[in-house]
Protein backbone atom coordinates (compact mmCIF):
# COMPACT_ATOMS: atom_id res chain seq x y z
CA UNK A 1 0.00 0.00 0.00
CA UNK A 2 1.24 3.38 -0.50
CA UNK A 3 1.88 5.43 2.26
CA UNK A 4 0.62 8.55 0.81
CA UNK A 5 -2.87 7.36 0.37
CA UNK A 6 -5.38 8.74 2.24
CA UNK A 7 -7.24 7.24 4.97
CA UNK A 8 -10.49 8.63 6.78
CA UNK A 9 -11.34 7.70 9.95
CA UNK A 10 -14.86 8.41 11.81
CA UNK A 11 -15.61 8.62 15.35
CA UNK A 12 -13.22 10.55 18.06
CA UNK A 13 -14.47 8.40 21.19
CA UNK A 14 -11.67 6.41 22.37
CA UNK A 15 -10.90 3.30 19.51
CA UNK A 16 -11.00 6.01 16.48
CA UNK A 17 -8.21 8.70 17.53
CA UNK A 18 -6.10 5.23 18.61
CA UNK A 19 -6.53 3.66 15.13
CA UNK A 20 -5.68 7.70 13.83
CA UNK A 21 -2.21 7.59 15.54
CA UNK A 22 -1.53 3.97 14.70
CA UNK A 23 -2.38 4.89 11.09
CA UNK A 24 -0.46 7.89 10.89
CA UNK A 25 2.70 6.22 12.52
CA UNK A 26 2.80 4.40 9.88
CA UNK A 27 2.99 7.02 7.55
CA UNK A 28 -0.64 7.67 6.35
CA UNK A 29 -2.59 10.71 5.84
CA UNK A 30 -5.29 10.35 8.49
CA UNK A 31 -8.28 12.40 9.02
CA UNK A 32 -10.11 12.53 11.99
CA UNK A 33 -13.97 13.24 11.95
CA UNK A 34 -16.10 13.45 14.60
CA UNK A 35 -19.98 15.00 15.23
CA UNK A 36 -18.86 16.09 18.85
CA UNK A 37 -17.22 19.36 19.75
CA UNK A 38 -13.46 18.62 20.83
CA UNK A 39 -13.21 17.39 23.79
CA UNK A 40 -10.21 19.34 24.86
CA UNK A 41 -12.44 21.94 25.20
CA UNK A 42 -14.35 20.55 28.09
CA UNK A 43 -17.53 19.78 26.49
CA UNK A 44 -18.82 16.74 28.62
CA UNK A 45 -20.14 13.77 26.23
CA UNK A 46 -23.56 13.69 27.13
CA UNK A 47 -25.19 10.18 27.94
CA UNK A 48 -21.79 8.71 28.12
CA UNK A 49 -20.27 6.64 31.12
CA UNK A 50 -18.03 8.74 32.84
CA UNK A 51 -15.65 5.79 34.18
CA UNK A 52 -14.24 3.03 32.51
CA UNK A 53 -12.25 0.01 33.30
CA UNK A 54 -8.68 -0.06 31.51
CA UNK A 55 -7.00 -3.98 31.53
CA UNK A 56 -4.00 -5.06 30.13
CA UNK A 57 -5.85 -6.49 26.95
CA UNK A 58 -6.40 -2.47 26.44
CA UNK A 59 -2.89 -1.45 27.80
CA UNK A 60 -1.04 -3.33 25.19
CA UNK A 61 -2.29 -1.39 22.46
CA UNK A 62 -1.60 1.80 24.09
CA UNK A 63 1.54 0.81 24.83
CA UNK A 64 1.78 -0.26 20.83
CA UNK A 65 0.97 3.48 20.08
CA UNK A 66 3.65 4.68 22.47
CA UNK A 67 1.19 6.61 24.30
CA UNK A 68 0.58 4.51 27.71
CA UNK A 69 3.05 6.96 29.55
CA UNK A 70 0.64 9.84 28.81
CA UNK A 71 -2.27 7.38 29.64
CA UNK A 72 -0.67 6.26 32.75
CA UNK A 73 -1.39 9.13 35.54
CA UNK A 74 -4.85 8.99 34.85
CA UNK A 75 -5.24 5.51 36.10
CA UNK A 76 -6.58 4.68 39.43
CA UNK A 77 -5.77 1.03 40.57
CA UNK A 78 -8.11 -1.50 41.24
CA UNK A 79 -7.09 -4.93 42.60
CA UNK A 80 -10.48 -6.54 43.59
CA UNK A 81 -14.18 -5.93 44.40
CA UNK A 82 -15.91 -5.33 47.35
CA UNK A 83 -19.36 -6.27 47.97
CA UNK A 84 -21.95 -4.70 49.50
CA UNK A 85 -24.51 -6.57 51.64
CA UNK A 86 -27.54 -4.62 52.62
CA UNK A 87 -25.88 -5.42 56.31
CA UNK A 88 -22.93 -6.37 57.61
CA UNK A 89 -19.31 -5.85 56.27
CA UNK A 90 -19.44 -7.31 53.20
CA UNK A 91 -16.63 -9.26 51.83
CA UNK A 92 -13.83 -8.47 49.17
CA UNK A 93 -13.10 -10.74 45.99
CA UNK A 94 -9.81 -10.45 44.44
CA UNK A 95 -9.46 -10.16 40.73
CA UNK A 96 -6.43 -12.14 40.54
CA UNK A 97 -4.07 -13.68 42.85
CA UNK A 98 -0.52 -13.01 40.50
CA UNK A 99 1.89 -9.89 41.01
CA UNK A 100 0.34 -7.05 38.58
CA UNK A 101 -3.31 -8.60 38.32
CA UNK A 102 -5.33 -5.63 39.01
CA UNK A 103 -7.65 -3.08 36.44
CA UNK A 104 -7.59 0.56 36.31
CA UNK A 105 -10.36 3.05 36.74
CA UNK A 106 -9.62 5.71 33.96
CA UNK A 107 -12.34 8.81 33.26
CA UNK A 108 -13.38 8.81 29.37
CA UNK A 109 -13.38 12.63 29.38
CA UNK A 110 -9.55 12.52 30.05
CA UNK A 111 -8.56 9.53 28.25
CA UNK A 112 -10.24 10.77 25.15
CA UNK A 113 -8.35 14.06 25.62
CA UNK A 114 -5.15 12.19 25.55
CA UNK A 115 -5.75 9.75 23.02
CA UNK A 116 -6.97 13.14 20.62
CA UNK A 117 -3.55 15.39 21.49
CA UNK A 118 -1.30 12.31 20.74
CA UNK A 119 -3.30 11.62 17.17
CA UNK A 120 -2.92 15.51 16.42
CA UNK A 121 0.72 15.44 17.14
CA UNK A 122 1.29 12.59 15.07
CA UNK A 123 -0.36 14.57 11.89
CA UNK A 124 -3.58 13.51 12.11
CA UNK A 125 -6.16 16.41 10.98
CA UNK A 126 -8.87 16.77 13.50
CA UNK A 127 -12.31 17.55 12.36
CA UNK A 128 -14.86 17.87 15.07
CA UNK A 129 -18.14 19.13 14.70
CA UNK A 130 -18.60 17.25 11.42
CA UNK A 131 -21.00 14.86 11.59
CA UNK A 132 -20.75 12.01 9.06
CA UNK A 133 -24.12 11.25 7.05
CA UNK A 134 -22.55 7.93 5.68
CA UNK A 135 -20.24 6.63 2.87
CA UNK A 136 -21.10 6.31 -0.89
CA UNK A 137 -19.86 2.79 -1.68
CA UNK A 138 -19.04 3.25 -5.34
CA UNK A 139 -17.07 6.49 -4.81
CA UNK A 140 -16.10 5.70 -0.98
CA UNK A 141 -16.87 9.63 -0.86
CA UNK A 142 -17.54 10.04 3.03
CA UNK A 143 -20.52 12.59 2.86
CA UNK A 144 -20.56 14.98 5.96
CA UNK A 145 -22.13 18.19 7.40
CA UNK A 146 -20.20 21.05 9.28
CA UNK A 147 -22.06 21.21 12.30
CA UNK A 148 -21.83 25.11 13.02
CA UNK A 149 -22.74 26.04 9.04
CA UNK A 150 -24.85 23.33 7.98
CA UNK A 151 -22.87 22.79 4.93
CA UNK A 152 -22.78 19.60 3.19
CA UNK A 153 -19.55 18.43 1.78
CA UNK A 154 -17.80 15.07 1.04
CA UNK A 155 -14.06 13.62 2.03
CA UNK A 156 -12.69 11.86 -0.93
CA UNK A 157 -10.38 8.81 0.35
CA UNK A 158 -8.73 5.50 -0.42
CA UNK A 159 -10.87 3.91 2.66
CA UNK A 160 -13.07 4.41 5.95
CA UNK A 161 -12.66 2.92 9.15
CA UNK A 162 -15.56 3.56 11.46
CA UNK A 163 -15.28 3.54 15.07
CA UNK A 164 -18.37 5.74 15.14
CA UNK A 165 -20.09 3.47 18.08
CA UNK A 166 -23.31 1.10 18.38
CA UNK A 167 -25.40 3.68 15.85
CA UNK A 168 -22.33 3.92 13.36
CA UNK A 169 -23.76 5.98 10.21
CA UNK A 170 -20.75 4.05 8.10
CA UNK A 171 -22.71 0.72 9.03
CA UNK A 172 -25.87 1.86 7.90
CA UNK A 173 -24.07 2.74 4.51
CA UNK A 174 -22.84 -0.73 4.41
CA UNK A 175 -26.44 -2.58 5.21
CA UNK A 176 -27.83 -0.56 2.83
CA UNK A 177 -25.24 -1.41 0.01
CA UNK A 178 -26.23 -5.14 0.89
CA UNK A 179 -22.80 -5.57 2.65
CA UNK A 180 -23.83 -6.35 5.95
CA UNK A 181 -26.41 -7.52 8.30
CA UNK A 182 -27.12 -5.82 11.96
CA UNK A 183 -29.06 -7.38 14.65
CA UNK A 184 -29.40 -5.49 17.90
CA UNK A 185 -30.46 -6.77 21.19
CA UNK A 186 -31.37 -4.37 23.42
CA UNK A 187 -31.16 -5.02 27.47
CA UNK A 188 -34.12 -4.33 29.36
CA UNK A 189 -31.87 -2.62 32.42
CA UNK A 190 -30.99 0.43 32.06
CA UNK A 191 -28.50 3.00 33.81
CA UNK A 192 -27.80 6.31 35.60
CA UNK A 193 -24.90 7.79 37.09
CA UNK A 194 -24.13 9.51 40.19
CA UNK A 195 -21.00 11.18 41.28
CA UNK A 196 -20.20 10.52 45.71
CA UNK A 197 -18.37 13.62 46.79
CA UNK A 198 -15.14 13.13 48.56
CA UNK A 199 -15.12 13.03 52.14
CA UNK A 200 -12.70 16.06 53.59
CA UNK A 201 -10.55 15.95 50.55
CA UNK A 202 -9.98 11.83 50.36
CA UNK A 203 -12.29 9.05 49.14
CA UNK A 204 -14.71 8.20 51.50
CA UNK A 205 -14.80 4.23 50.52
CA UNK A 206 -11.64 2.38 49.96
CA UNK A 207 -9.88 3.48 46.83
CA UNK A 208 -8.63 0.49 45.65
CA UNK A 209 -11.64 -1.53 44.54
CA UNK A 210 -14.19 -1.63 42.51
CA UNK A 211 -17.27 -1.84 45.20
CA UNK A 212 -20.50 -3.71 44.17
CA UNK A 213 -24.08 -3.69 45.76
CA UNK A 214 -25.46 -6.82 44.19
CA UNK A 215 -29.06 -7.28 45.00
CA UNK A 216 -30.20 -10.03 42.83
CA UNK A 217 -32.46 -8.62 39.94
CA UNK A 218 -29.91 -4.93 39.71
CA UNK A 219 -26.87 -3.23 41.50
CA UNK A 220 -24.88 -0.43 42.40
CA UNK A 221 -20.94 -0.07 41.33
CA UNK A 222 -18.64 2.55 42.26
CA UNK A 223 -15.21 3.29 40.89
CA UNK A 224 -12.66 5.23 42.24
CA UNK A 225 -11.23 8.65 40.45
CA UNK A 226 -8.00 10.58 41.24
CA UNK A 227 -10.00 13.42 42.51
CA UNK A 228 -11.18 11.40 45.90
CA UNK A 229 -14.39 11.08 44.32
CA UNK A 230 -16.57 8.30 43.08
CA UNK A 231 -18.59 7.23 40.05
CA UNK A 232 -21.56 5.53 41.15
CA UNK A 233 -23.44 3.43 38.27
CA UNK A 234 -27.22 2.47 39.28
CA UNK A 235 -28.30 -0.44 36.67
CA UNK A 236 -31.71 -0.95 37.11
CA UNK A 237 -34.77 -2.47 34.66
CA UNK A 238 -36.38 -0.32 33.00
CA UNK A 239 -39.89 -1.28 33.87
CA UNK A 240 -41.52 -3.10 36.91
CA UNK A 241 -40.73 -3.39 40.44
CA UNK A 242 -38.01 -1.77 41.29
CA UNK A 243 -37.30 -0.07 37.91
CA UNK A 244 -36.62 2.90 36.99
CA UNK A 245 -40.28 3.85 36.23
CA UNK A 246 -40.76 3.17 39.26
CA UNK A 247 -38.30 5.53 41.02
CA UNK A 248 -40.75 8.54 39.61
CA UNK A 249 -39.91 11.09 43.02
CA UNK A 250 -37.54 11.70 45.19
CA UNK A 251 -39.47 10.29 48.12
CA UNK A 252 -39.53 6.79 45.88
CA UNK A 253 -35.95 7.38 45.71
CA UNK A 254 -35.09 8.03 49.14
CA UNK A 255 -37.34 4.56 50.53
CA UNK A 256 -35.67 2.77 48.04
CA UNK A 257 -32.04 3.66 48.89
CA UNK A 258 -32.75 3.89 52.14
CA UNK A 259 -33.64 -0.09 52.02
CA UNK A 260 -31.29 -0.80 49.22
CA UNK A 261 -28.06 1.01 50.38
CA UNK A 262 -28.30 1.20 54.39
CA UNK A 263 -24.20 1.95 54.20
CA UNK A 264 -24.72 5.18 51.85
CA UNK A 265 -27.12 7.46 53.66
CA UNK A 266 -24.75 9.78 54.73
CA UNK A 267 -24.68 10.84 51.14
CA UNK A 268 -27.98 10.07 49.71
CA UNK A 269 -29.04 13.77 49.27
CA UNK A 270 -26.50 13.92 46.80
CA UNK A 271 -26.89 10.52 45.09
CA UNK A 272 -30.60 11.00 44.98
CA UNK A 273 -30.15 14.47 43.13
CA UNK A 274 -28.29 13.10 40.32
CA UNK A 275 -30.27 10.68 40.22
CA UNK A 276 -33.09 12.87 39.60
CA UNK A 277 -31.61 15.15 36.85
CA UNK A 278 -28.94 12.55 34.94
CA UNK A 279 -29.54 11.36 31.54
CA UNK A 280 -30.69 7.39 31.89
CA UNK A 281 -28.71 4.97 29.71
CA UNK A 282 -29.33 2.24 27.63
CA UNK A 283 -27.93 -0.94 27.51
CA UNK A 284 -27.76 -3.57 24.42
CA UNK A 285 -25.69 -5.93 22.26
CA UNK A 286 -25.00 -5.32 18.51
CA UNK A 287 -24.22 -8.02 16.26
CA UNK A 288 -22.83 -7.79 12.80
CA UNK A 289 -22.45 -9.69 10.11
CA UNK A 290 -20.06 -8.31 7.24
CA UNK A 291 -17.79 -5.65 8.70
CA UNK A 292 -16.21 -4.76 5.79
CA UNK A 293 -17.25 -3.38 2.04
CA UNK A 294 -14.21 -4.84 -0.20
CA UNK A 295 -11.49 -2.43 0.42
CA UNK A 296 -14.17 0.70 0.85
CA UNK A 297 -14.47 0.42 3.86
CA UNK A 298 -14.19 -1.09 7.63
CA UNK A 299 -15.89 -1.20 11.52
CA UNK A 300 -13.99 -1.36 14.24
CA UNK A 301 -14.59 -1.04 18.14
CA UNK A 302 -18.83 -0.58 18.69
CA UNK A 303 -19.77 -0.15 15.15
CA UNK A 304 -19.02 -3.79 14.48
CA UNK A 305 -19.38 -5.40 17.70
CA UNK A 306 -21.16 -3.12 20.61
CA UNK A 307 -21.65 -4.87 24.12
CA UNK A 308 -23.08 -4.72 27.13
CA UNK A 309 -20.25 -2.97 30.08
CA UNK A 310 -20.64 -6.10 32.57
CA UNK A 311 -16.97 -7.41 31.84
CA UNK A 312 -15.40 -3.90 31.29
CA UNK A 313 -14.28 -4.90 27.79
CA UNK A 314 -16.29 -2.72 25.46
CA UNK A 315 -12.70 0.06 25.36
CA UNK A 316 -10.66 -3.22 25.68
CA UNK A 317 -12.05 -4.70 23.00
CA UNK A 318 -11.82 -1.77 20.53
CA UNK A 319 -8.32 -1.49 21.32
CA UNK A 320 -7.40 -4.28 20.80
CA UNK A 321 -9.33 -3.95 17.42
CA UNK A 322 -6.66 -1.38 16.77
CA UNK A 323 -3.66 -3.53 17.68
CA UNK A 324 -4.88 -6.21 15.13
CA UNK A 325 -5.71 -4.33 12.09
CA UNK A 326 -2.39 -2.65 12.75
CA UNK A 327 -0.54 -5.73 12.74
CA UNK A 328 -1.57 -7.05 9.54
CA UNK A 329 -1.15 -3.87 7.79
CA UNK A 330 2.29 -4.39 8.83
CA UNK A 331 1.96 -7.70 7.26
CA UNK A 332 1.31 -5.65 4.08
CA UNK A 333 -1.55 -6.64 1.70
CA UNK A 334 -4.80 -4.94 -0.09
CA UNK A 335 -7.23 -3.25 1.70
CA UNK A 336 -9.45 -6.32 1.22
CA UNK A 337 -7.72 -8.59 2.09
CA UNK A 338 -6.63 -6.97 5.33
CA UNK A 339 -10.07 -6.27 6.06
CA UNK A 340 -11.12 -9.64 4.86
CA UNK A 341 -8.44 -10.80 7.51
CA UNK A 342 -9.44 -8.46 10.65
CA UNK A 343 -12.66 -9.79 10.17
CA UNK A 344 -12.29 -13.31 10.36
CA UNK A 345 -10.13 -13.16 13.52
CA UNK A 346 -12.05 -11.17 15.32
CA UNK A 347 -16.00 -11.71 14.73
CA UNK A 348 -15.72 -15.28 17.03
CA UNK A 349 -13.86 -13.14 19.71
CA UNK A 350 -16.09 -10.47 19.63
CA UNK A 351 -19.40 -13.11 19.81
CA UNK A 352 -17.39 -14.55 22.42
CA UNK A 353 -17.30 -11.42 24.91
CA UNK A 354 -20.93 -10.30 24.02
CA UNK A 355 -21.79 -13.19 25.46
CA UNK A 356 -19.42 -13.48 29.06
CA UNK A 357 -20.49 -9.94 29.16
CA UNK A 358 -23.76 -11.05 29.67
CA UNK A 359 -23.17 -13.87 31.58
CA UNK A 360 -20.99 -11.26 33.59
CA UNK A 361 -23.72 -8.73 34.86
CA UNK A 362 -25.61 -12.25 36.54
CA UNK A 363 -22.54 -13.04 38.55
CA UNK A 364 -21.84 -9.55 39.95
CA UNK A 365 -25.61 -8.41 40.57
CA UNK A 366 -26.34 -11.55 42.19
CA UNK A 367 -23.92 -14.60 41.70
CA UNK A 368 -21.02 -12.99 43.97
CA UNK A 369 -23.38 -12.74 47.13
CA UNK A 370 -23.55 -17.04 47.38
CA UNK A 371 -21.03 -19.06 49.40
CA UNK A 372 -21.33 -21.82 46.25
CA UNK A 373 -19.74 -18.82 43.98
CA UNK A 374 -17.20 -18.01 46.70
CA UNK A 375 -16.13 -21.56 47.39
CA UNK A 376 -16.19 -22.41 43.68
CA UNK A 377 -14.24 -19.20 42.87
CA UNK A 378 -11.27 -20.21 45.68
CA UNK A 379 -11.33 -23.47 44.00
CA UNK A 380 -10.31 -22.09 40.79
CA UNK A 381 -7.29 -20.17 42.23
CA UNK A 382 -6.05 -22.90 43.78
CA UNK A 383 -6.38 -24.92 40.93
CA UNK A 384 -4.22 -22.06 39.03
CA UNK A 385 -1.36 -21.94 41.85
CA UNK A 386 -1.36 -26.05 41.55
CA UNK A 387 -1.54 -26.09 37.60
CA UNK A 388 -0.50 -22.45 36.46
CA UNK A 389 0.87 -23.79 32.44
CA UNK A 390 -3.14 -25.14 32.51
CA UNK A 391 -5.21 -23.95 34.24
CA UNK A 392 -6.06 -19.99 34.71
CA UNK A 393 -9.51 -18.51 35.78
CA UNK A 394 -11.94 -17.32 32.81
CA UNK A 395 -12.10 -13.95 34.31
CA UNK A 396 -8.13 -13.80 34.99
CA UNK A 397 -7.70 -14.73 30.93
CA UNK A 398 -10.19 -12.12 29.75
CA UNK A 399 -8.48 -9.12 31.67
CA UNK A 400 -4.79 -9.85 32.60
CA UNK A 401 -4.00 -12.66 29.53
CA UNK A 402 -3.81 -10.44 26.13
CA UNK A 403 -1.84 -13.70 24.39
CA UNK A 404 -5.33 -15.55 25.11
CA UNK A 405 -7.76 -14.25 22.83
CA UNK A 406 -11.73 -14.31 24.20
CA UNK A 407 -12.81 -16.91 22.21
CA UNK A 408 -10.07 -19.22 24.03
CA UNK A 409 -11.04 -17.60 26.93
CA UNK A 410 -15.30 -18.77 26.74
CA UNK A 411 -13.51 -22.14 25.50
CA UNK A 412 -11.03 -23.39 27.96
CA UNK A 413 -13.65 -21.04 30.66
CA UNK A 414 -16.57 -23.75 29.87
CA UNK A 415 -14.05 -26.46 30.52
CA UNK A 416 -12.65 -25.22 33.68
CA UNK A 417 -15.97 -24.88 35.04
CA UNK A 418 -16.78 -27.98 34.27
CA UNK A 419 -13.88 -29.67 35.89
CA UNK A 420 -14.59 -27.05 39.20
CA UNK A 421 -18.06 -28.16 39.35
CA UNK A 422 -16.76 -32.13 39.35
CA UNK A 423 -14.46 -31.63 42.30
CA UNK A 424 -16.38 -29.44 44.06
CA UNK A 425 -19.48 -32.50 43.86
CA UNK A 426 -17.02 -34.81 45.18
CA UNK A 427 -15.95 -33.26 48.25
CA UNK A 428 -15.17 -35.04 51.12
CA UNK A 429 -16.93 -34.87 54.40
CA UNK A 430 -14.93 -32.37 55.82
CA UNK A 431 -14.78 -30.35 52.64
CA UNK A 432 -11.53 -31.39 51.56
CA UNK A 433 -10.55 -31.98 47.54
CA UNK A 434 -9.05 -34.69 45.69
CA UNK A 435 -6.43 -33.36 43.92
CA UNK A 436 -5.01 -36.50 42.47
CA UNK A 437 -8.32 -36.38 40.68
CA UNK A 438 -7.64 -32.79 39.94
CA UNK A 439 -4.09 -33.53 38.35
CA UNK A 440 -5.73 -36.27 36.07
CA UNK A 441 -9.15 -33.76 35.02
CA UNK A 442 -6.65 -30.88 33.80
CA UNK A 443 -4.11 -32.86 32.26
CA UNK A 444 -6.95 -34.71 30.23
CA UNK A 445 -9.05 -31.56 29.11
CA UNK A 446 -6.48 -28.77 28.86
CA UNK A 447 -3.63 -30.49 27.08
CA UNK A 448 -3.06 -27.69 24.90
CA UNK A 449 -0.53 -25.05 27.57
CA UNK A 450 -1.88 -21.18 27.97
CA UNK A 451 -0.90 -19.03 25.05
CA UNK A 452 -0.51 -21.51 22.61
CA UNK A 453 -4.06 -20.78 21.05
CA UNK A 454 -3.07 -20.16 17.38
CA UNK A 455 -5.13 -16.85 17.13
CA UNK A 456 -4.02 -15.40 20.69
CA UNK A 457 -1.87 -12.80 19.08
CA UNK A 458 -4.08 -11.59 16.51
CA UNK A 459 -7.58 -12.56 17.17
Amino acid sequence: MSRERHIVVVGAGLGGPLMALLLARRGFAVTLLERRADPRGGVAQAGRSINLALCARGIRPLERAGVFADVEPLLMPMRARRVHPRSGPGSVHPYGQRPGEINYSVGRAALNRVLVSAAERAGVMLRFEHRCLGLEPESRAVQCIEARSGRAFELDCETVIAADGAGSAVRASLAAAGACTVCAAPLDHDYKEMTLPALGGTHALEPDVLHVWPRGGFMLIALPNSDGTFTLTLFLPRTGEPSFAALADAVALRAFFGAQFPDLEPYQAALIEDLRHNPQGQLGTVYVRGWHLEGRALLLGDAAHAIVPFHGQGMNAAFEDCAVLDTLLERGGEWAAVYAEFERLRRPSAAAIARMALENYAEMRASVREADFQRCQRLGFELERRFPERFIPRYSMVMFHPEISYREAQRRGAIQAAIIGQLDSARTADGGIDYTLAERLVHERLPVPIGRDPDARTG
